[in-house]
């Protein structure tokens, strides 16, 4: 999933220079201590620390400061997307996406 989400933002004509990974919130977090980055794609379901509580502790540790967040989500309901928006994502993407729909949701984040 990773590498489609990458492949969507280049098709979208997003110009990335690297890409850091984690396969869990506790490893992004691990990340964002060490690296500045300009964007942030966190899927809400991941093990050791899911998504929305990496969100939470990016935003109580003060990392990442202005960055904005996307999640990237297969819940169909929307008590995850408010949820995720209520602790500071900025956007969210449905799984199955489209790389139109990647464009939609992120380009207009970077290049504010």
């Amino acid at each position: 999933m990773r590498r489609v989400l990458e492949r969507a933002l280049r098709q979208a004509g997003l110009a990335i220079a690297e890409v850091f990974e984690a396969s869990n919130g506790a490893e992004a977090l691990d990340i964002l201590t060490e690296q500045s980055v300009d964007l942030i794609l966190s899927d809400v379901n991941m093990p050791r620390m899911g998504g929305l509580e990496l969100l939470r502790q990016i935003r109580a540790r003060r990392l990442a400061a202005g960055v904005p967040v996307v999640m990237v989500t297969t819940e169909s309901g929307e008590e995850s997307v408010r949820e995720a928006i209520a602790a500071g994502a900025q956007g969210y993407i449905r799984k199955p996406f489209t790389a139109e729909q990647v464009k939609q949701r992120v380009l207009s984040l970077v290049n504010a």
